[in-house]
């Protein structure tokens, strides 16, 4: 192609209404660089981000470590219930030997220490910060049910409750695998990233054509790389020689190779196609294109809201309550004359009848419930604080290509400019275009595919550099070329539709036979069926939809008409995406956004929640709160659909496992001891039971909510 390729003539092309068929083409990869937006690792795992002791291990080895936890204390606690002289009352039947409560309390004793390790190093984790939740809360009941467990069989007045102990530790790592498993949150999004560049490159010898295979960290700015067809450019450069179609696709979303040429720029990780090149490095690994949005992403996962999630919350207040009311009820037993040991009892009852065993489960069941229903119906959960946040969106940012269009070019329009068909028009250029790999080829062979035309013997195939292509057809000599060719060898034609297709910011080609002009064929990028439906239903919600693209003005307008976007942001480079994210954010609105490209990674990581569509590229699936499976964007109706039905049952169940405490906790106390009620620890451990009994079956309830 020619000069026109490079940045300093975008200004001139926009003003042009007779763009090069591949200048059309290279402009729109060009500065579509930035066509996407990006990734939310979140360490940790879903709102519990502050569960100290989680926070120096790999996720995954958490997600193996609480399994075999589970497992380990599930076998232990067989035992422990079964010798639990309680336990053996209410099933009638008498277990008791000498000793047996001192193998209670070996038992418990490895399950305390081994089963709540997690827990207890949470807690002290959590004090340290100065912020107790949900592991401060677990470690404080085990802690007091073990503690008082042990004095007992040591001689304090009461009943053990090593049972309580051992089922609390069970239910709380049963909770926590339950969400890992649920939720995963183990970002590969910048290993997705620097795998995209090669190890070595083909470096030119100075003074010399000799090849040498070298490092990338080896090489130096200025150096000369030779890069054949069908190798990635190892850094970011200038074309010193050479041309080639580059596709930036894996690094753009933009499915239209880019056409190079001397004095053009390659970004590094981008796949040569066509020619050999040779580039000038301009910048090494730390300066380059890719390294900055790694960069970005980077800061995007660091900068994203630390918030605890609402459980967390919810167990800090727990923690408080429990602790007052336990410090209150001693001193009032003490303060009325009751000897030490009532005065222990009635506080331990307190501090147990507030054990988090419903609690610990009411997140991990809703999520788990919640995440199999967004599977079923192809939505993939990755972090769950965003999901949740999903209900309060305002404004839905959307990518262009590839997420409300289809990324592939398709015929829109056929014209005639004499006594040819539109289909022997469309005929004869498929049979030109069809031993050519480029889009626009495919988009006008699957054209007459679908139309069920016959296409030509051809011969004498050949690319006419920089406009097209020409061949043979019945002793024909055909051309499939750019309208810059039209407009340089001065053939008048109605130019009346190619204008308006060219405001569209379609691209057109024009047929050739013998030397004379036989029509044209606009195509453009095709816009999704369900895209118009999403915009129409998102608006029915109040909720703006907004378009930011680095494709054209003149493209992103039309399509932004064809289906009712609010708003539209083009030629936005991959740099300002996510700049372009935060703006709108500090207009006072709750975003959503959704892409599939490299770039779009820091944008979606910088929104309130990142969707992903499935057909995108890794790296904006790892940086996505959400995945669209099908890449089909009415579903994100069902997000914010599923995110409100979820958080509401989501509350319902800490309204359940929380409460009870308001009733629980004073009887607890002992304030209807003067009337002879009087609840001893161990039925203030059932009472909770029953809570975590009524949050599981309130969980399972979500199954049958049918998504939007």
């Amino acid at each position: 192609m020619s000069e026109s390729h490079n940045n300093s003539n975008h200004k001139s092309h926009k003003e042009n209404n007779h763009p090069s068929h591949h200048e059309s083409h290279e402009q729109k990869g060009y500065d579509s660089h930035g066509d996407h937006e990006g990734y939310d690792s979140h360490g940790g795992h879903g709102g519990h981000g502050s569960h100290g002791g989680h926070e120096g291990h790999d996720h995954g080895d958490m997600i193996i470590e609480f399994r075999n936890k589970f497992f380990i204390i599930l076998v232990v606690t067989i035992p422990i219930m079964l010798l639990s002289p309680m336990i053996q009352s209410f099933m009638g039947v008498d277990w008791r030997f000498s000793g047996d409560l001192y193998i209670v309390a070996v038992l418990s004793t490895f399950v305390y220490f081994y089963g709540g390790w997690p827990f207890l190093k949470g807690a002290v984790d959590e004090l340290k910060a100065k912020e107790p939740g949900m592991m401060t809360l677990i470690g404080t009941a085990i802690s007091i049910a073990f503690f008082y467990s042990i004095a007992v069989v040591f001689g304090f007045n009461g009943e053990q409750i090593f049972w309580e102990l051992a089922t609390l530790v069970l239910i709380m790592l049963l909770g926590h695998w339950i969400e890992m498993r649920s939720i995963n949150n183990a970002s590969k999004a910048l290993e997705s990233l620097a795998s995209l560049m090669p190890n070595t490159a083909n470096r030119i010898k100075e003074d010399s054509d000799e090849i040498e295979e070298v490092k990338i960290d080896e090489i130096q700015a200025g150096d000369l790389l030779l890069v054949k067809p069908g190798e990635k450019m190892p850094l970011d450069g200038t074309i010193v020689k050479g041309t080639s179609q580059v596709d930036e696709s894996m690094l753009t979303g933009e499915s239209v190779p880019t056409e190079k040429t001397v004095d053009d720029e390659v970004i590094g990780g981008s796949i040569n196609r066509e020619g050999s090149l040779t580039i000038k490095v301009e910048k090494l690994m730390d300066e380059s294109y890719l390294n900055q949005v790694i960069e970005m992403v980077k800061e995007s996962q660091e900068t994203k809201s630390k918030t605890q999630d609402i459980t967390n919350r919810a167990a800090k207040w727990l923690f408080y309550i429990a602790l007052a009311a336990g410090i209150i009820t001693f001193i009032i037993w003490v303060s009325i004359g009751a000897d030490i040991n009532t005065a222990i009892q009635r506080t331990v009852t307190v501090m147990v009848i507030t054990c988090p065993h419903a609690l610990g489960l009411a997140a991990p069941l809703v999520v788990a419930v919640s995440t199999t229903l967004s599977a079923k119906h192809g939505l993939l959960i990755r972090n769950r604080p965003q999901f949740e946040q999903a209900r309060n969106i305002d404004a839905v940012i959307f990518d262009k290509t590839g997420t409300l269009t289809e990324g592939k070019f398709g015929v829109t329009d056929i014209q005639s400019y004499s006594d040819m068909k539109e289909e022997e028009v469309l005929s004869y250029a498929a049979t030109i275009e069809n031993d050519s790999e480029h889009p626009i080829a495919s988009g006008i062979i699957n054209e007459a595919s679908e139309r069920n035309l016959s296409l030509h013997e051809l011969t004498d195939f050949n690319s006419i550099t920089g406009v097209g292509i020409e061949g043979t057809i019945n002793d024909k000599n055909v051309k499939v070329v750019s309208p810059g060719y039209i407009t340089k060898q001065g053939f008048n034609f109605d130019d009346e539709n190619f204008n308006k297709w060219s405001e569209q910011g379609k691209t057109v080609i024009f047929l050739i036979v013998d030397d004379e002009l036989k029509g044209a064929i606009a195509l453009a990028d095709q816009v999704k069926e369900s895209s118009k439906e999403t915009i129409a239903a998102l608006h029915k919600r109040n909720i703006k939809a907004i378009m930011l693209t680095g494709d054209h003005q003149k493209v992103a307008n039309y399509v932004a008409k064809e289906i009712g976007i609010d708003e539209v942001y083009a030629e936005v480079l991959p740099d300002q995406k996510a700049e372009k994210v935060e703006e709108i954010q500090q207009r006072g609105l709750v975003v959503a956004m959704t892409g599939d490209g490299i770039n779009d990674a820091p944008a979606l990581t910088k929104a309130d929640v990142g969707i992903a569509v499935g057909a995108g590229t890794d790296i904006a699936m790892d940086s996505a709160d959400i995945v669209l499976v099908d890449s089909n964007p009415k579903d994100i109706l069902a997000i914010f659909s599923l995110s409100k039905r979820t958080f509401n049952k989501l509350v319902q169940n800490l309204i359940w496992a929380t409460g009870y405490n308001i009733f629980a906790i004073p009887l607890a106390a002992g304030v209807l001891a003067p009337w002879g009620i009087i609840l001893s620890p161990a039925v203030g451990a059932i009472l909770m039971s029953l809570s975590t009994i009524i949050v599981a079956i309130n969980a399972q309830l979500l199954h049958r909510f049918e998504m939007e």
